[in-house]
Parts: structure tokens; sequence; C-alpha cells
């Protein structure tokens, strides 16, 4: 670093144009005390579409710890301001956050690296909502959106498709995607983009209080139950671990990521679901949790984070 830590002044990307506004404020309100709390000089900056003004021309920092979520702030949008004012950032790169946007791109690239992922693809989504367009039980998410926004799952033995999708008022894109339900254990891996190569932290089983992992119950307090590490045979945890690392390096991610598995113990068989480049910082959210169970303090998280951003490489 050209700076000592602590003569550093960061800004905190917070809040912003996406779906997952209130946890990215909660995140970055997080954030930012944990870097006060170590001496940090910091601004908070609700980032709108004059960001690059207000970097730029008010606030002038030497990094910024991009807390936003979702689109704009996770898909490369502001990655790509972020570059171009030449401004050090955490987390992923523009092309790694872009692909990791894109669920059916970055499925290709996982499974070309190795990774198992699932099967089904891209639908219309007014097709989606007229007929079962695969065999239920299956899931319909967006391709572009991220933290179970949008997301529906369609029962064996379902009458009806997911009409929600076809709706004037569906703002998640025309194309959804569909994919075979996997039963069993909803499974998190916590990864950490050191200098060595990707380090994973543990792993995380997720148990939902109302039987599916959806937004409330990631970001709800009480949403869901986090046994870490995990109770699964050794080779399935072993496994988890080393594809999360995979998956990191495959996609170029720096920075924290967080790999999510499901594990159907009947079948034996480990999936990938998706990579995401920008994990919740919240008071519920998995990363900070593995963290600590690896020896590493909320602050020493945060502190890891800008380091790793005002690192040259």
């Amino acid at each position: 670093m050209a700076r000592a830590f602590k003569d550093l002044h960061v800004a905190v990307l917070m809040g912003g144009l996406s779906a997952e506004r209130e946890v990215s404020l909660s995140s970055g309100e997080q954030c930012a005390q944990a870097l006060e709390r170590q001496g940090v000089r910091v601004s908070r900056v609700d980032a709108g579409r004059d960001l690059a003004n207000v970097l730029s021309g008010l606030i002038r920092p030497d990094v910024v710890l991009n807390c936003l979520h979702g689109a704009w702030g996770e898909d490369g949008c502001v990655q790509g301001v972020l570059e171009t004012l030449r401004i050090p950032y955490t987390h992923s790169g523009v092309l790694a956050s872009a692909l990791a946007m894109d669920k059916e791109k970055s499925k290709a690239v996982l499974r070309m690296a190795g990774v198992k992922v699932p099967g089904g693809g891209l639908f219309d989504r007014h097709e989606v909502a007229s007929r079962h367009v695969i065999d239920p039980p299956y899931v319909v998410k967006p391709n572009a959106e991220g933290s179970s926004v949008g997301v529906f799952l369609v029962r064996e033995g379902a009458n009806r498709p997911v009409a929600e999708v076809g709706e004037p008022g569906w703002a998640y894109g025309d194309q959804v995607v569909v994919e075979p339900y996997i039963p069993g254990k909803e499974l998190c891996v916590a990864v950490l983009g050191e200098a060595s190569g990707p380090r994973a932290l543990t792993v995380t089983d997720i148990t939902p209080a109302k039987g599916f992992y959806d937004y409330e119950a990631k970001y709800a307090p009480g949403g869901s139950v986090h046994v870490l590490p995990a109770v699964l045979p050794p080779h399935v945890f072993e496994a988890a671990l080393r594809q999360a690392e995979l998956a990191h390096a495959a996609m170029g991610c720096r920075g924290v990521s967080r790999s999510d598995f499901r594990y159907d113990d009947v079948k034996d068989d480990l999936v990938l679901l998706e990579v995401n480049t920008q994990p919740g910082m919240t008071p519920t959210s998995l990363a900070p949790e593995q963290a600590a169970y690896a020896g590493m303090s909320y602050d020493d998280l945060v502190r890891w984070m800008v380091e790793d951003a005002s690192c040259p490489r």
C-alpha cells in the first residue's frame, strides 16, 4: 500500500438503484462504522447516477468500498465508472462482475472449468407464465438479479406455472432462468482472493425458517438458521471448499466472493448455483459470519477488503 491504512480516505458506496437497496444501505453502514472504529476517514455515498461527479468533484477518495448489491452496482456498471475515474475499489472488476450477474453465461464458464452447475436454461417469461417449460419441481429466477429477488419455486405436482413472471409489472427482464429444483441442503462458501490464491473459509448449512431460502430468509432476523461448519460427509465438505475456490478463479473474481450450493444428500450430488461477487455485510450475512469463524473479526474483514483493493495490481 502506498499509504498507511489509517491515512486513507474511503468512500463507502451504498443504497443504489436496485431492488436490493435496503440491504445495501445496511451493509454500507455496518462497513462505514467498522472503518471509523479503526480511525479511518469515511465518506458515505448513497450512489446515484451522478456518482462520477460526486466522487471526482466533492469527495475524491483514495479507495472505494463498494457495498452496492444487485443491478448497476454489482454487474460491472459502477465498476466501469470507478475504472474510468482510476479509483481503486473493493471486490471484483468489470468483467467478473458482469459475468457473475448473468446466470446463464456464468454457468457456461463454470461448467467449462469443471464445476457442476444446474441444468435448465433461459426462456421467454411469457412462455414460462403460460406453461411448464420443464417438469416440476423447478425454480424460476431472473437472469440478472441477486439475493433471491424474483425467485419462485414450482413444486412437484403443481397445476399452474408462475403467472407472476408474465405480468406487466415484472421488472427483471424478458428472459428468465428455469432450473430443475435440487432437493437437500442449502450451502454456502465465502472465498478470500488472497495473493497466494483463493482461500475458502468454511461451509455453512442454511435452514430457512419457512422452507425456502428466499429474500426474506436471507436478510430478515430469524429468517434462517446458519450451522457452521456444516455437518457434512468429509468428501462433500472438502468438495464445496475446492469448488468455491475454483469458481472464484474461473470467474476472475477478486476480493471476497460467495458461492451458493445445493447438496442432494440422497443422491450425494453437490451443485453450485451461483457466485456472488458482492456478498452482503449485514448483521445476518454469511461472509462475515464465516470470517469470524476463521478468526477474522468484522472489522478485520472490512480492513482486509480495503487493503486488498488498495494494493497495486
